[in-house]
């Protein structure tokens, strides 16, 4: 049978990045810092999603001229 996720669980969570007990003005995190800190990941690519898909020439060549151009 699955769990049921309860508000009594919620509250006493843990931070998904310090592991330390979550505050509920930055819930499920324990600080604004943790909270930044895992935005950060989310807007750096840092969460990814494995995938089966193979990237189209013109997508390869378009990231191949980027990184030539970063290098320089």
């Amino acid at each position: 049978m699955a769990e049921v996720y309860s508000i009594a669980k919620a509250r006493r969570s843990s931070c998904p990045i310090c592991k330390k007990p979550s505050v509920a003005d930055y819930r499920p995190f324990c600080s604004p810092r943790c909270k930044t800190l895992d935005l950060g990941q989310w807007l750096s690519g840092g969460y990814r999603l494995p995938t089966e898909e193979v990237p189209e020439e013109a997508e390869l060549e378009a990231i191949l001229q980027e990184r030539t151009e970063d290098e320089t």
